[in-house]
């Protein structure tokens, strides 16, 4: 079993940055990946980043450039900088854990981007 909890989220302006933090607890030592997603309204969830236990990376196209996920095992916590935000940034974005073949999902926080 694996718990993750997210943190901040907020309003933003275009042009402007967050971070997103994942902190992720329980079996944490089987998580093979972690990963952010986003759904914004009307639309399907989709992946923005991934990081493997050992920090091989990957973006989407739409994120890359602006958006660098990133992990730190000690903290078992996985970030997401995200620079240059755009409107069509605006979703609820939620981290995933991928456990033993099993992905976990945390509550998710509302990121808004006003132009």
């Amino acid at each position: 079993q694996v718990q993750l909890v997210e943190s901040g989220g907020g309003l933003v302006q275009a042009g402007g940055s967050l971070r997103l933090s994942c902190a992720a607890s329980g079996s944490i030592f089987l998580i093979s990946v972690m990963g952010w997603y986003r759904q914004a309204p009307g639309k399907q969830r989709e992946l923005v980043a991934s990081i493997t236990r050992g920090g091989s990376t990957n973006h989407a196209d739409s994120v890359k450039g602006r958006f660098t996920i990133s992990r730190d095992n000690a903290k078992n916590t996985v970030y997401l900088q995200m620079n240059s935000l755009k409107p069509e940034d605006t979703a609820v974005y939620y981290c995933n854990a991928l456990h033993i073949g099993v992905g976990y999902w945390g509550q998710g926080t509302q990121v808004t981007v006003s132009s």
